[in-house]
């Protein structure tokens, strides 16, 4: 894998490769949300949808690079957002990340982090607050291309 410089500090521009194929789908497609607050300054990480659950931490920008992110991702999962670079306070995140582990008791917890070198802050923070608890849970991390392609995937 390959971890290039922030894009957000370039210009880039993404043709559309599959313009024919990317009206298929019919209808409106249905959320696979199915709790509130997602970002993590803001969840309860004893919260009744945590309890027990296999638990999404994604990055901010990936939804917006995965295209089936709600059908591949998020269906089944208790999701919190994070963006490693932008927000305050995340020694925070520590406490709820291993809250979720020893208190919500959760089953597994995937981390999806974009590409760039800052997102890989929050598989750090995930992996700090695991080594930490005092349970044993299966974490998976998933590596996102700024064009929604899946760069890694796998179980650490």
């Amino acid at each position: 894998m390959q971890i290039q410089g922030c894009p957000g500090s370039r210009m880039m521009s993404f043709e559309n490769k599959d313009a024919k194929d990317s009206g298929r789908v019919v209808g409106k497609i249905q959320s696979q949300l199915k709790q509130w607050p997602i970002q993590m300054h803001l969840i309860s990480p004893t919260a009744p949808y945590y309890q027990n659950a296999d638990v999404l931490l994604t990055a901010d920008c990936v939804a917006y690079a995965l295209g089936d992110f709600h059908r591949d991702y998020l269906k089944d999962k208790s999701i919190a957002i994070a963006c490693p670079k932008l927000d305050q306070g995340q020694e925070m995140y520590l406490e709820k990340i291993k809250a979720w582990i020893d208190d919500a008791m959760i089953n597994t917890l995937t981390i999806l982090i974009m590409q760039v070198p800052c997102c890989m802050g929050l598989l750090n923070l995930a992996q700090q607050a695991a080594q930490t608890a005092e349970r044993k849970i299966p974490l998976k991390f998933v590596v996102v291309g700024v064009q929604g392609d899946i760069l890694q995937e796998e179980w650490v």
